[in-house]
């Protein structure tokens, strides 16, 4: 157990370099899960898109935590459809920790 504890948490601090390795200077989110599924309604810089999917920058999404994105991600909400059957956990892992080194921006 305690194994998979330092697993857990070597994994998670390796998604999190990557994740802020793959957020550019300029804030574009260049991982190609995002652009693939998300950047079509959020936007390529994940500004959002008018009558489309709502900033991943704001303010709203700054309050939620990793578990509430987490859980948007993989059963969707409102239109945004689910994701959970399409990603794995390893690719949402990685949005949440882009979306909020994003925020950092």
């Amino acid at each position: 157990m305690k194994a998979f504890r330092i697993y857990h948490v070597m994994l998670s601090a390796f998604l999190l370099a990557a994740a802020l390795a793959q957020t550019s200077e300029n804030g574009l989110i260049a991982n190609p899960v995002f652009q693939t599924n998300c950047a079509k309604c959020h936007g390529k810089t994940a500004e959002g898109r008018h009558f489309a999917g709502p900033s991943l920058r704001s303010e709203k999404t700054k309050a939620m935590s990793e578990g509430d994105l987490r859980k948007m991600i993989s059963n969707g909400k409102g239109r945004m459809p689910k994701f959970g059957a399409r990603l794995s956990p390893a690719d949402i892992d990685r949005l949440v920790a882009q979306i909020k080194a994003a925020d950092r921006k």
